[in-house]
């Protein structure tokens, strides 16, 4: 890529500290390109507020805000929640976000015939690879700017001295620079403190949580939600219908009220590295909670096993960045299949940071209260024993070679 060549870029703008030291940057080492800053909405809520100003004050010519909530909801979350995909205990709340905002930054890269398009991740992170693969499968030949691979800037610390020196407006201080992503499925906290596994989150403490509250704060009286689903997709909510996004906020104000959905994990990032992390996922885990609890009536015993062992690389997909690929694509028909009768009902009582199952229904249940019954049924039980005898056949053929 010839510098030469770049007179207008596109950015990924979240208007925190990363990128918005990286306009004036940009001008500074690009011959004064035009700047677009693109914020793709996946439900940040007050931290859109401003933003604007703030870009145009800092050098960009004009910013998109795409409303991508829906779509991330409905083309994203939704296809990792039935595949019940994770990623060692976290839900994805980073992963899943990055290719439908790149998507988003394509379209207008195209629209604006921009030279290249710029994000603000870091060489040692995730988000880095998960960008820049979506923009190879939507756009093959664009150009990537990542100006952390570049600059001489070596932390968050440096990069509050460079914005003070260019009078960039910032929401944070050196004391609360925690490095964070909020959207509408989660927020993560990473750095300071919690640089070091040692350290205890500090969840009773004022303003660390954003999204709930510690259990130790919680209510002291549970609370009951009856969720309902067709085809693995959430679709009411205490008997209301709602849209997934209605849904999965709505259980955001539930769940973080009763303490729902803290996690501390040092997880292994895809560049080699591993990084302790914070998360507050309250509503996506009260879905995964009910969505798991359903399928246990719903699915036969291999085709559950099977899709467990398949949530494994699906999840590790997402977090890899491989979100287009055929490999994704073909997983999610195969969940889209098992999830045909995944229709139901399930109530949960939450309490403390804890949920707890309170019932699950289906018209499609594969649970036989009849057959499995302590009580008298039909079970012919004396069958039992010629089952036994073929099933351990191997294990009593073997015995005797042993004994010979």
């Amino acid at each position: 890529m010839n510098k030469a060549d770049i007179k207008k870029v596109v950015l990924a703008y979240s208007g925190g500290l990363d990128t918005s030291i990286i306009i004036p940057w940009l001008k500074e080492n690009y011959n004064n390109c035009e700047v677009i800053a693109v914020s793709g909405n996946v439900g940040q809520a007050e931290e859109l507020e401003g933003l604007e100003e703030k870009a145009l004050k800092t050098g960009a010519s004009k910013l998109y805000v795409l409303d991508l909530t829906d779509e991330y909801v409905d083309d994203f979350i939704i296809p990792c929640l039935k595949a019940g995909a994770v990623y060692e205990d976290y839900l994805l709340g980073t992963s899943h976000a990055r290719p439908c905002i790149a998507k988003g930054l394509v379209e207008i890269a195209k629209k604006e015939h921009a030279d290249a398009i710029v994000h603000g991740c870091t060489g040692k992170g995730n988000d880095q690879v998960r960008f820049e693969l979506a923009i190879k499968h939507f756009a093959p030949t664009m150009p990537v700017i990542a100006p952390w691979r570049e600059w001489d800037i070596k932390s968050r610390d440096e990069e509050i001295d460079y914005a003070e020196a260019h009078n960039i407006p910032l929401r944070i201080n050196r004391e609360t620079n925690y490095s964070k992503d909020k959207n509408l499925w989660h927020l993560s906290h990473e750095g300071l403190d919690l640089e070091d596994p040692g350290n205890e989150p500090t969840y009773e403490k004022p303003g660390f949580l954003e999204m709930g509250v510690s259990p130790l704060q919680a209510p002291d009286t549970p609370t009951y939600v009856t969720l309902g689903f067709e085809q693995g997709v959430p679709t009411t909510l205490d008997g209301e219908k709602m849209s997934a996004k209605e849904i999965v906020l709505k259980l955001n104000d539930i769940g973080g009220a009763n303490g729902i959905g803290l996690l501390d994990i040092v997880e292994n990032r895809l560049v080699g590295i591993k990084c302790r992390g914070v998360y507050e996922t309250p509503g996506g885990t009260i879905l995964y909670a009910a969505h798991s609890a359903l399928e246990t009536i719903c699915l036969d015993k291999m085709t559950l096993h099977e899709k467990q062992k398949l949530a494994i690389t699906f999840g590790e997909l997402v977090y890899n960045g491989q979100w287009f690929t055929p490999l994704r694509e073909a997983l999610s028909a195969f969940v889209d299949k098992t999830q045909e009768r995944v229709t139901g009902t399930v109530k949960l009582k939450l309490y403390k940071g804890n949920i707890i199952k309170a019932g699950i229904w289906s018209k499609y249940s594969l649970y036989s209260e009849e057959i499995a019954t302590f009580g008298e049924s039909d079970y012919d039980q004396a069958q039992a024993a010629g089952f036994i005898n073929l099933y351990g056949l191997p294990i009593q053929v073997q015995a005797m070679v042993d004994g010979k």
